[in-house]
């Protein structure tokens, strides 16, 4: 078999690739990131995806609330997203209501803040740094139901 000067078999491609990759490390800042961001999984957790969610009518104007749904596990969390000074705040309900003793974390890459559920299911935090937020809602029976991360930006 004859080979062409310029044919890269399989084995040479694989050591050129391993050269390279040698050559150009990870950032510790990636890594510590990705470390960060592991942590955060909840592996026993039902993921809520996203539902699209009508326009209100009569609505014109960006600076309205975005409203966000997410479904899984029997459950409903709607989500309605405000920015003011550059800060955000959620304002969210978990349908049907869940047990008495159900707590909802907020979480973002830097915090997470934890309220329970009124009685009606309801719940608001303010004041979260724009991002990645995700919301985890804890039921006393049951696995807990996480949302999809999302990014909401001021």
């Amino acid at each position: 078999m004859t080979r062409h000067p310029t044919a890269i078999d399989d084995e040479s491609l694989i050591a050129a690739l391993r050269l390279a990759s040698g050559s150009d490390p990870v950032p510790a800042r990636v890594t510590a990131a990705a470390r960060a961001t592991f942590g955060l999984r909840l592996p026993d957790a039902a993921t809520a995806r996203p539902v699209a969610t009508p326009v209100p009518r009569g609505v014109r104007s960006a600076e309205e609330p975005r409203l966000l749904r997410f479904t899984a596990g029997g459950l409903t969390v709607e989500l309605e997203v405000t920015s003011l000074d550059g800060l955000v705040d959620l304002a969210g309900q978990v349908s049907p209501c869940p047990e008495a003793g159900t707590l909802v974390e907020i979480r973002t890459l830097h915090l997470t803040e934890s309220r329970a559920l009124s009685p009606t299911g309801q719940f608001a935090v303010t004041g979260l740094p724009p991002g990645w937020f995700s919301v985890v809602c804890h039921r006393p029976e049951g696995s807990p139901v996480v949302t999809s991360w999302t990014r909401i930006r001021p």
